[in-house]
């Protein structure tokens, strides 16, 4: 294991600490440093910031931060949230043709419940799809540590019965997912491939970032050469070579696929790609909930942490 590997560790275990939680949350410029990462608490904050995506090209997919929520009325709040931020979107004419979409957690909608979690969850994901549905958009699953993917999937299968544009992310990290991508990878099918950003053991992920990027490459692979539409997130200058590279292979046409990147990330890039002609949505969290989301986006790309750590010790 080389030194971005603990880096990677270290991070995913400050996601999960209490205690330094609260420590960076209260620090005085914590909340200036995760402005670049994170829109604000707000639907308005969202609304705006996206604006301000869609003016160069950009397309959105938005999260309302949170998860593991063991709270019914937390969990209506989410559902409630979600289809405040929808009605927002479409009165600004943001969602047409899917410009803007929203990335749902399920277990900030109640998966993880102790009674009928999984069919709360179900419930709030398909009123918050009837909402996205009426203002001319989409939802995409996002997919949390692996003890929810069998869940998750299962939602997803049920919700594409009435609405077959709900998208699905899978985690190339975890040995299981070459396969989820050939089940997954048919005609309609949206699915955003990740690295992925948990903890997880070896038993059910590979560990060493090479071994992530080899299995990265194996699933871009089968979601390009098959019939669905790929959602490639990375921010990897190789990895995005090499699925632009697969993509021309299989005469993909620009609108037949897409590029995804998170806000605050690479924002060069992410308009360099949109200019080109190729399709570049920025994944945009907004909320009060941000400290996990962050830490696991450091340890998703280690040298972001430096712009953090300067930020906490005042140097930005």
């Amino acid at each position: 294991m080389d030194a971005s590997d603990l880096l990677r560790n270290g991070l995913l275990w400050l996601a999960d600490s209490g205690t330094i939680r609260h420590a960076v949350e209260k620090a005085p410029v914590s909340r200036s440093v995760v402005k670049r990462f994170v829109a604000g608490d707000a639907v308005d904050d969202a609304v705006e910031v996206t604006g301000e995506l869609r003016e160069t090209a950009r397309m959105v997919t938005i999260d309302y931060l949170g998860e593991d929520t063991l709270d019914r009325s937390q969990a209506d709040a989410t559902r409630d949230t979600y289809i405040k931020l929808l009605n927002a979107l479409q009165d600004k004419g943001f969602t047409e043709g899917g410009k803007a979409e929203v990335s749902v957690k399920l277990s900030a909608c109640g998966q993880k419940l102790p009674t009928d979690g999984e069919k709360i969850a179900l419930e709030h994901a398909r009123d918050i799809c009837v909402a996205a549905a009426a203002a001319g958009t989409t939802v995409t699953l996002d997919m949390e540590d692996h003890t929810t993917t069998d869940s998750t999937l299962g939602i997803l299968a049920e919700l594409r019965k009435d609405f077959p544009s709900t998208g699905a992310v899978l985690q190339a990290y975890l040995h299981r997912t070459e396969a989820d991508c050939r089940d997954l990878a048919y005609a309609g099918s949206r699915v955003r491939l990740c690295k992925g950003a948990y903890k997880e053991p070896e038993s059910v992920a590979y560990q060493a970032k090479e071994d992530v990027d080899t299995a990265y490459v194996r699933c871009l692979k089968v979601l390009l050469a098959g019939k669905g539409y790929p959602m490639i997130a990375s921010h990897d200058p190789r990895l995005l070579d090499i699925a632009r590279a697969l993509a021309a292979h299989h005469g993909r046409s620009p609108d037949s696929f897409e590029y995804q990147m998170l806000l605050g990330i690479r924002p060069n890039e992410q308009r360099r790609i949109a200019d080109r002609g190729d399709q570049m949505r920025v994944y945009l969290p907004f909320g009060d909930e941000w400290y996990g989301y962050l830490m696991r986006r450091m340890a998703e790309k280690p040298a972001n942490t430096v712009f953090f750590l300067r930020g906490l010790a005042g140097k930005n």
